[in-house]
């Protein structure tokens, strides 16, 4: 059975919700809340995840097709639109509801940003330009 686009937005909806519930929780930290949208400047489906002092921008997928590239840039763009550090993209793993065992994705680069609090790199899928510390 396909879905509807109404079906779509709220199987979307409850996995943010239920993403950023299990985040704040883990993380002991009641400022992580799934955020309202802002339209064309969007900063993410999760806000108050911090790292080094810095924003995460975490990006939501509940959805059976898998397009890991479109996922970053909009990932990265969403980063930018915040200021943070990093954009990361949770999605759905099909076959669990469990939101410890979904994915993450990311570029290393990413991931460093992530472990050091530093950009290196450049985000090339969005910009093709440095970005600065």
């Amino acid at each position: 059975m396909t879905r509807s686009r109404t079906s779509a937005r709220a199987a979307g909806t409850r996995f943010e919700r239920t993403t950023a519930d299990y985040l704040a929780q883990a993380l002991d930290d009641d400022r992580i809340d799934r955020r309202a949208r802002t339209g064309a400047k969007d900063r993410g489906d999760i806000a108050g995840i911090r790292i080094h002092g810095q924003r995460v921008v975490v990006e939501c997928k509940d959805t059976a097709r898998v397009t890991l590239p479109a996922w970053t840039v909009e990932a990265h763009t969403e980063a930018d639109n915040d200021g943070a550090l990093v954009g990361v993209v949770i999605h759905k793993r099909h076959g669990t509801a469990d939101p410890g065992r979904q994915w993450v994705a990311m570029t290393v680069d990413d991931l460093v940003a992530l472990l050091t609090g530093h950009r290196h790199g450049h985000r090339a899928d969005t910009a093709n330009a440095p970005v600065t510390p």
